[in-house]
């Protein structure tokens, strides 16, 4: 993977002093390999296929930084709740990382200006998120995890998240509709199917919230997870009316 990343840099252009500004208030320090990071915001709509058809684009880093995350996130929660059982560190480690959450801490910390992108991202949010994970593969290819989990710690968890309010944040609808239906003894269902989204050259996942032969609940995503717990949320707006 790595030696896929360093040809690709060959074919970005050079990064601007703008966009080191920026990188360098994002983390705190200004790195030498910055194509790197460059390669970091370049969405899959912008991308070039070279190499044997391998595509330049940041998913590789993105798949990367999204495991890094998961893992650093979790360390940041086993030591700041010690009395907490995993089911609370699961759910909370999952509040922190969903999709909407990611989406919102790239924008405060500014990765909106610095995608590369053939598409408009205000209708669609989750490349904010994603280019936020990339930056940190690219960070732990980098500079490896110890110094990853400091800068992601202190610059990102720590300073653009609030504990408190993800906690009392509810981001489980899905569980949330199949306890109302166990409740009411309706049966609920969901069915999820694949489209291409022409604009981000991409699949996008639909899913059907169905209660007793009635759709109640549509809901879309770039995963079939944040398709289903969009349906879910409109499904229970709808209930709770």
């Amino acid at each position: 993977m790595l030696k896929n990343i360093i040809r690709s840099e060959k074919y970005l252009f050079a990064p601007d002093k703008n966009f080191k500004k920026q990188l360098k208030n994002i983390l705190g320090f200004l790195p030498h390999n910055f194509k790197l990071y460059q390669l970091a915001f370049v969405h899959k709509s912008a991308s070039h296929v070279v190499f044997n058809e391998v595509k330049v684009n940041n998913e590789r880093l993105e798949f990367l930084g999204d495991a890094i995350l998961d893992s650093l996130v979790a360390d940041f929660l086993f030591i700041k709740f010690p009395e907490k059982e995993e089911g609370f560190l699961t759910q909370t480690r999952s509040k922190i990382v969903n999709r909407e959450n990611l989406n919102q801490m790239a924008i405060k910390l500014g990765i909106g200006n610095m995608i590369i992108s053939k598409m408009s991202n205000d209708n669609h949010k989750s490349v904010y998120g994603d280019a936020l994970e990339a930056l940190i593969g690219a960070l732990y290819l980098d500079k490896g995890y110890d110094r990853t989990r400091k800068i992601v710690l202190e610059r990102i968890i720590r300073s653009q998240i609030n504990i408190n309010r993800i906690l009392e944040t509810e981001t489980d609808f899905k569980s949330r509709i199949i306890e109302w239906g166990q409740k009411t003894k309706k049966t609920v269902n969901f069915t999820s199917f694949e489209e291409w989204d022409e604009q981000s050259n991409s699949p996008v996942f639909i899913t059907h919230l169905i209660v007793v032969d009635e759709i109640i609940g549509r809901g879309s995503g770039n995963s079939k997870k944040e398709a289903e717990q969009n349906a879910a949320r409109q499904a229970i707006q709808i209930i709770e009316g």
